[in-house]
């Protein structure tokens, strides 16, 4: 029997691992990060908590005898998958990357694309007074510096500091567009901030910044490594891994 590990936290990963469940010749273990409290469960087996980096990860791969590994992280995972790639090539194990698309700009958007949260943070104070950040809770602290008001939204509780007129909204996805678009009238947000994760449980968010007129700023994603498989569904990545059977 064949042990796949599945990194993941994400739809996507939840998917595959929904999608292999139940065959005979293969055995899934999905790792996640532990970073929010109460995280959507795949079905199978589940770790929780990280590895220690490389190392730890190559080491955990050798001791549990994984044949495969699918890094289905969230797409600003950077270190993650920087781990993924390196335990891949330390031990031998084959590695492929699941990345959903990332968003794409239509006609009517006003967006702003920048590489970091700081440069959004620099870009704000010439599009807007009230700020709805959808960055992540642990994203905050590059936006302290700045004479703005923010509505900031995310699953558990945002890391501090956080700048001094911040409003926090707990919530988790999907999101529809009339609840975005009463949420943004609610607090007359003049501007959103968001990276470019993708999918489609958040992109509400763009449609109801798009019927409002308003811009947008979204942090471009870190690129995946080099020289390692990459899919983009759920479906593709099953697929890779019935190929390695063969």
């Amino acid at each position: 029997m064949r042990r796949l590990l599945i990194l993941g936290g994400t739809a996507e990963a939840r998917a595959l691992a929904a999608r292999l469940d139940g065959q005979a010749d293969l055995h899934v273990v999905s790792s996640l990060a532990g970073r929010v409290a109460n995280p959507r469960l795949p079905v199978g087996e589940v770790r929780e908590g990280g590895f220690g980096g490389p190392e730890g990860l190559a080491g955990w791969l050798r001791e549990h005898a994984i044949d495969l590994v699918v890094d289905a992280t969230h797409p600003f995972a950077r270190r993650m998958t920087a781990s993924a790639v390196a335990a891949s090539a330390g031990t031998g194990v084959p590695l492929l990357v699941l990345r959903r698309p990332g968003w794409q700009q239509g006609p009517d958007d006003d967006w702003r694309w920048v590489p970091t949260l700081e440069a959004a943070a620099r870009l704000l104070p010439e599009l807007g007074r009230r700020v709805f950040l959808t960055t992540g809770r642990r994203s905050l602290a590059a936006f302290t510096g700045l004479d703005l008001w923010f509505l900031a939204r995310s699953v558990d509780p945002p890391t501090p500091p956080l700048p001094g007129r911040t409003v926090v909204v707990l919530s988790r996805g999907p999101y529809t567009l009339r609840g975005e678009l009463e949420l943004m009238r609610e607090h007359r947000v003049e501007v959103l901030v968001t990276k470019d994760s993708g999918g489609e449980m958040t992109t509400a968010k763009l449609a109801a910044a798009r019927e409002l007129g308003l811009p947008v700023v979204i942090v471009r994603r870190p690129p995946v490594p080099g020289g390692v498989p990459l899919a983009d569904t759920a479906e593709a990545a099953a697929a890779w891994v019935e190929a390695q059977a063969g």
